[in-house]
């Protein structure tokens, strides 16, 4: 085919509403990172919020993903590729309201779970209408455009984030001469507005992108299975030279029709189920990366490593638009340079900057003491209150050499199976406190959980064996927070993850689901892979809060390391290369 006598403007268009939802996509995954700072300084406190729980509002929004993977397939087949892109567009508007209005847990978790489901829908129909409607020539930059544009709404969370730090910095610098108990007062506000207008700030984007979804055609493949023959080709006249049109609409009619036996093969046949497994595995082993975790948390992760306040913003703003970057140079490399060998190379660099980052954690975390035989002794009454002022951190670090630096208490605890993790740092000036109480730890049953505990099927933590249980601290270590030089160094680590995943994953991926799967079971199958790629990121960055303070960064960095390094063997020996081909030659590849 002829890319250079296509029309322009169709295609251009088409591209930008497609990359447009890429930007929601990346506004889903991204916008967390920089409200969650203040979002965990606030709400922890006045709705008693527990880091599980804190987990669970950053892991909705991959929640709602998986969920929505379930029907996406049903539903982009049902309505339309371009009537489901609608519905994500809309459900992703009227989730912010949702959130940014949200007076306690649950509302603000359900607004982030419908945030999640347009985000499950996004992922599943656009690639799949990109890859339905573009030729082979452009169905790489489409997938491009659709993880740049992905990349730009990270970034633009980032930007977001960064504005409003700076404000709390200021603030924080114009409260010190204050009383310390309006200090914390004033603080509290100024934080709890930050969170609420990040959110409030992701409208636009939603409400443009449901307009712009009115001028776009449907896809040529599903109006050829409904029997609209002659819409099909209006559709493909927009994006296709003239002379490649009836051939590619016959193209798409061949694999409708039945074999010529009258039978078609069976779902379970190797022409189906080899691709379907390897675009599952594809996909879990991208979210086994970390990759979003690492783009939620990253704040979080850089605070830990030794950058505070907006500085540790900025190193988030310098990440994500690294990633946009790059995923500009892979738009340019994906048609040339192949998937394979695109995701061979950015799985072998995610890999070892992983084992850096990792190593550079480790070595922060082994001098930090124990204190847990001090916290349990403090123990009243199944509470513990401890005033963390200037002498009682220099109880609690006796005999560290802290080199001047801040110090950082962190402590696990738990009453029966309900667990949580307080980290807290001496130079805040809403960390003088440390306060556990039963009530702010054990959380009421729901009406799922108590369902199944009837079942005893219920994996959760029992509310009612917890309400007699004794406040246990499982584990206290204390130690100076990491120099600058060290959140640098992990900072530089991240940024070179990004930039081979930006490379590689980040574009191929999305390729992978498109193309891999056959024509009969596609749309079906991009959902059952994109569900099994949203249940493994939703338990990575469910967990990741409380993996962390448990067992510390490294061992989190490791697990993604390990994971990574399958990836690169899937890549380099079971994934077959696709570039220049149509759907329909890529099938029939599996076929013998």
């Amino acid at each position: 085919m002829s890319a250079s006598t296509a029309p322009r403007w169709p295609v251009r268009y088409l591209l930008f509403i497609g990359g447009l939802g890429g930007l929601l996509y990346g506004i889903d995954i991204g916008i967390i990172a920089g409200a969650l700072p203040y979002l965990e300084a606030t709400a922890s406190h006045a709705w008693q919020l527990s880091s599980q729980q804190l987990g669970f509002v950053v892991a909705a929004v991959l929640l709602g993903s998986v969920l929505s993977s379930l029907f996406a397939g049903m539903v982009a087949d049902l309505i339309g590729r371009r009537g489901a892109m609608l519905l994500a567009g809309l459900l992703f508007t009227a989730s912010i309201p949702i959130m940014a209005l949200a007076s306690g847990y649950t509302p603000l978790l359900l607004g982030r779970l419908l945030q999640g489901i347009s985000g499950g829908l996004i992922g599943v129909v656009i690639p799949l209408y990109l890859a339905e409607v573009l030729s082979p020539e452009r169905r790489g930059r489409g997938a491009a455009m659709f993880q740049l544009l992905l990349t730009i709404g990270l970034v633009l969370a980032a930007l977001i984030g960064l504005y409003h730090a700076h404000a709390v910095d200021a603030a924080t610098e114009a409260v010190r001469s204050l009383p310390l108990a309006q200090q914390a007062q004033e603080l509290f506000t100024v934080k709890d507005q930050a969170w609420r207008t990040i959110f409030w700030s992701c409208l636009a984007p939603g409400l443009l992108f449901c307009a712009g979804i009115f001028w776009l055609s449907e896809s040529p493949r599903w109006l050829v299975r409904r029997g609209r023959v002659d819409d099909a080709r209006r559709s493909l006249q927009r994006v296709l030279p003239a002379a490649d049109v009836e051939p590619t609409l016959a193209q798409i009619q061949a694999p409708e029709s039945s074999s010529s036996d009258g039978k078609r093969d069976p779902l379970l046949s190797r022409r189906y189920v080899v691709p379907f497994v390897l675009a599952c595995v594809v996909l879990a082993c991208t979210q086994a990366t970390g990759i979003n975790s690492v783009l939620a948390y990253a704040v979080n992760i850089l605070n830990q490593a030794g950058l505070s306040g907006s500085v540790a913003n900025g190193a988030d703003v310098a990440i994500k638009l690294l990633n946009a970057v790059m995923t500009v140079v892979a738009l340019l490399l994906v048609d040339r340079k192949g998937r394979k060998f695109l995701l061979m190379l950015g799985s072998g660099g995610i890999c070892v900057a992983l084992l850096a980052a990792a190593t550079l954690f480790f070595q922060a975390e082994r001098g930090r003491a124990d204190v847990q035989p001090q916290l349990q002794a403090a123990v009243s009454a199944d509470g513990l209150q401890l005033v963390l002022d200037d002498a009682q951190w220099q109880r609690l670090g006796a005999g560290i050499d802290s080199e001047g630096r801040p110090m950082q208490l962190t402590v696990s605890y738990a009453y029966g199976d309900f667990t949580n993790v307080r980290a807290l740092r001496s130079d805040s000036l809403t960390d003088r406190e440390l306060r556990i109480e039963r009530a702010g730890t054990v959380q009421p049953d729901s009406v799922i959980g108590a369902f199944f505990r009837k079942l005893h099927l219920n994996p959760f933590a029992d509310p009612a064996k917890a309400a007699q249980a004794p406040l246990r601290i499982e584990q206290a270590r204390i130690g100076p927070v990491p120099p600058p030089a060290h959140g640098w160094a992990v900072a530089a680590c991240i940024l070179v993850f990004v930039a081979f995943f930006a490379v590689g994953p980040g574009v191929c991926v999305w390729l992978a689901l498109s193309e891999l799967m056959p024509n009969r079971i596609r749309s079906n199958g991009m959902s059952i892979a994109l569900l099994i790629n949203q249940f493994v990121s939703t338990t990575i960055a469910a967990i990741f809060l409380p993996t962390v303070g448990h067992y510390g960064y490294a061992s989190m960095f490791l697990f993604w390391a390990a994971c990574t390094f399958v990836f690169f063997l899937v890549a380099a020996f079971w994934l077959p290369e696709t570039k220049g081909k149509s759907l329909e030659e890529i099938e029939a590849r599996f076929a013998r």
